[in-house]
């Protein structure tokens, strides 16, 4: 699989919303702790678009996911917030285009439809990780600061996860990619061009 560069502080991080909208005081909370992070927040007015349910059209919501991968300037994504309508946006997004500039995409819940087409659709790697509104808006009360540096900005494999809320199952250990998110996303995904379609083995301890 392909692996993003690692972040740093100082890049430029675009903030995108390709789910829902949200209210305007979680986001002016995420943009403040993305920049006690190190980095920099990189969005226009297109990102508070509201069209019902979603936030904006589904072509402005791909378009922005386009533009931030076609930028130089920008080193990773971040989603604002889940919802409904991630889903939407895939068959407008571009595999080739992905692969040849991978970047690191933060985020979960809706957004698992955009985590499962770049690791199974295109090979790259990406990050289930906190997102502005209800997490990075709430500090270091709404995700492990730790883990998520841990994770987005060292080039070497994370290594244990040992945050408060991080549960074991089943005892033992297991080596391999890492795949998943949302049940329900992924559930849904199924009989559709963009199935979650794991590799062979995939879930196997032995």
């Amino acid at each position: 699989m392909l692996k993003p560069r690692a972040l740093a502080r100082g890049d430029r991080l675009a903030v995108v919303a390709p789910a829902s909208p949200f209210r305007r005081d979680e986001f002016d909370q995420g943009i403040d702790e993305i920049r006690s992070l190190g980095f920099i927040p990189v969005y226009d007015d297109s990102v508070f678009a509201r069209d019902r349910y979603v936030a904006g059209s589904r072509d402005a919501r791909a378009a922005a996911l386009r533009a931030a991968w076609r930028d130089g300037s920008i080193a990773g994504i971040v989603g604002v917030r889940g919802g409904y309508g991630s889903a939407q946006v895939l068959p407008l997004l571009d595999r080739d285009e992905i692969r040849r500039t991978p970047k690191p995409l933060i985020g979960y819940s809706d957004l698992t439809a955009l985590l499962t087409f770049l690791t199974i659709g295109c090979g790259v790697i990406a990050f289930h990780g906190p997102m502005l509104a209800g997490r990075l808006g709430r500090g270091a009360a709404g995700y492990d600061v730790q883990s998520f540096t841990k994770a987005v900005c060292r080039p070497e494999p994370v290594g244990e996860l040992t945050g408060s809320a991080v549960e074991s199952l089943r005892a033992g250990e297991a080596a391999g990619p890492l795949f998943g998110g949302t049940l329900t996303q992924l559930l849904a995904s199924l009989a559709t061009p963009f199935a979650f379609d794991p590799p062979q083995g995939y879930g196997s301890t032995g």
